[in-house]
Order: C-alpha cells, then sequence, then structure tokens
C-alpha cells in the first residue's frame, strides 16, 4: 500500500511537470488538453514511460515532434528520474517521432522533407511568437478594461506592469506567462524596461496601440478556432480509451475517463 500511496504523488509529480508543456500551436498545456493518456513509473529502476496521444491520425509532424520533445525534455528533468521513455500512440508518424525524440535525433534529420532545413530551434520560435501575442493581447486588453490609457500603457514599465493586480481570470493567468516570454526573449530585463513591446522589440505607440490590437486578435481568434477544434476532436476521439484490465490509473480520473457512478468504488480499489 505504501509503494502505491508513493507511485500515486510521484505521479501527481510528474503530472504538475507535464502542466509546462504546451501544444505549440495552441500555447495551452498539454494536460489541460487532455493528450496525456498514460503515465508509468518504475521506481526500482527511476524509469518514466509517458504516452500521449493527439486529437487525429493526421496532426501535424512539426506539432507531434515538438510535443514529444518537450515531454521528454520536462520529465527528464525530474531529479529522480534516471530514464525516459516517450511514447506518441496512433500518429501517422508515431514511429520516426519516438524513435526520433528518445534517441535523440535531431528534428530536421527526422523530418527532413517537412522542415525545409530548419532546426528545432527555428520551428518553435514561430509558434513561440503566436504565444506571445496572444498572452501580450489578454494583458493589454485587462489594462484597458482596469481604464489605463494607452499612453501610459506604452510608455509602462516592467516595473509597473508587475505592481500591477488583475481580476480577470485570463489575464491573471496569462501576465506570468507574458512576463516569462518577455524576459526568456530578452525583451525586457530590468525594472525600468518597457513591459510592452513587439516580438521583434520595436515599441509601441499610443496613436498605433488599436490597429496593433487588432492585430493580436486576429492571432488568437484563429488560436481559440484550432483549439475549440482540437478540443472536440479530441473528445470524441478520447472515448476510445479503455481503462486497463488493472482498473483505472490516476490519470484516468483526471481525464474524467471513469464514469461518476463508478468513481468511488474504483477509488477504493485503487488504495
Amino acid at each position: 500500500m505504501f509503494l502505491k500511496f508513493q507511485e500515486t504523488e510521484l505521479v501527481t509529480e510528474i503530472w504538475d511537470c507535464l502542466d509546462h508543456v504546451t501544444d505549440p500551436e495552441l500555447d495551452e498545456p498539454v494536460t489541460e488538453m487532455g493528450f496525456i493518456e498514460n503515465i508509468s513509473v518504475d521506481q526500482q529502476k527511476s524509469r518514466l514511460e509517458v504516452e500521449f496521444r493527439l486529437p487525429t491520425y493526421w496532426c501535424s509532424p512539426n506539432f507531434a515532434f515538438l510535443m514529444a520533445f518537450d515531454i521528454h525534455n520536462a520529465i527528464s528533468n525530474l531529479p529522480w528520474v534516471k530514464d525516459v521513455g516517450v511514447t506518441l500512440n496512433d500518429h501517422c508518424f508515431a514511429d520516426r517521432v519516438n524513435e526520433g525524440v528518445n534517441g535523440g535525433r535531431e528534428f530536421r534529420s527526422v523530418f527532413a522533407e517537412f522542415c525545409d532545413g530548419e532546426d528545432l530551434i527555428a520551428v518553435r520560435a514561430k509558434f513561440l511568437e503566436k504565444a506571445f501575442m496572444r498572452r501580450q493581447e489578454s494583458v493589454l486588453l485587462g489594462l484597458k478594461t482596469k481604464g489605463i490609457s494607452a499612453a501610459d500603457i506604452v510608455n509602462m514599465t516592467l516595473q509597473n506592469f508587475d505592481a500591477i493586480g488583475f481580476s480577470g481570470a485570463e489575464e491573471t493567468k496569462q501576465k506570468p506567462r507574458y512576463r516569462a516570454l518577455l524576459m526568456s526573449r530578452k525583451l525586457a530585463e530590468n525594472p525600468g524596461d518597457l513591459a510592452f513591446v513587439t516580438w521583434d522589440g520595436d515599441r509601441l505607440t499610443e496613436d498605433g496601440l488599436q490597429d496593433y490590437l487588432a492585430r493580436l486578435r486576429g492571432v488568437r481568434i484563429n488560436m481559440e478556432f484550432n483549439g475549440a477544434l482540437c478540443r472536440g476532436l479530441q473528445s470524441t476521439r478520447y472515448k476510445e480509451v479503455e481503462i486497463g484490465e488493472d482498473g483505472p490509473t490516476l490519470i484516468d480520473f483526471i481525464q474524467k475517463r471513469v464514469p461518476v457512478q463508478d468513481t468511488d468504488r474504483n477509488l477504493k480499489l485503487m488504495i
């Protein structure tokens, strides 16, 4: 029973770790999208295996490889893990993705015909720009809702931005995520640096703010549409997932695969 309890704690830790891995096209955590299918822990060998599945059989190989790579990288950094395996299930390029990621091969060697010689950094940058714009729009709209003028927004420093509290759920969620990208790209590093610039580092202007927001809105609508489509396909496809012969796992409960009427009985079986 102790080992089972310990394994549950480890799975919870792994799940929290995977919360930071996002679908690159949607900028949403793979956990929230319901992509994680199974987590297996071998405590004696300190081995961890994660299985995931995407909404369709033909999802872009770029997305698939990036997510598999990021999952592998994230769980490999857990201090108690010595051996890692990541498996993409039921995908037209699953064999190539799994062999490439687990074998440490470069993206451009695995999918040379799809990436025009670009490496993983270049591919990732395209998606990060969209993520940056979506996160930035959320906090900009939050500032406008608070009655902050365009002039004050475009001249706002990172220090002043950090001091602002939001009440809305979306801007509250996106504020630290936007700040993280701002810092990682070195668009702002010091308290006196501007909090709002373009992805290329250009300063926003008071007169151009409304047009800039319209551009951000277009990016966000496209991402939201794709997200809604993915969730619809995912909710249908994951009905195929069956509970294993040993009963439901913690992930089955998290992913809501267990019928409500059976939840109490199955929880007792897990304990």
